[in-house]
């Protein structure tokens, strides 16, 4: 069985990965981590290259505006994928850790 190759878009730098996320072509970094760091943070492209120095401005960019182009797709995946964190938190139930450092009174 051969490997599944990644698909092209229409966007110069960015391709969908086997499970059909867009991905910065030529790496694993999934558009949605680069358009989060930039809500999270209010980073500008600049940034963002400051902070993933192996991305090229311009697939910074081709990055941004394949979101801007399916952003209630992307914000709807990136909504999900924050509700599954949050299920698998709740699940997982406090960290040992952290029970420890409440009863030393050193986490609140």
């Amino acid at each position: 069985m051969g490997a599944i190759t990644p698909s092209l878009t229409e966007f110069k730098y960015i391709q969908l990965d086997p499970q059909g996320r867009p991905i910065i072509a030529g790496t694993k970094t999934k558009v949605i981590e680069v358009v989060m760091a930039q809500m999270a943070h209010g980073w500008s492209p600049e940034e963002i290259h400051f902070q993933y120095p192996y991305l090229s401005m311009g697939q910074i960019h081709s990055a941004l505006a394949y979101y801007w182009d399916r952003k209630e797709e992307l914000d709807a995946a990136i909504e999900s994928s924050y509700q599954y964190a949050k299920a698998m938190r709740r699940q997982a139930g406090p960290s040992q850790l952290a029970v420890r450092l409440r009863a030393q009174g050193l986490l609140r």
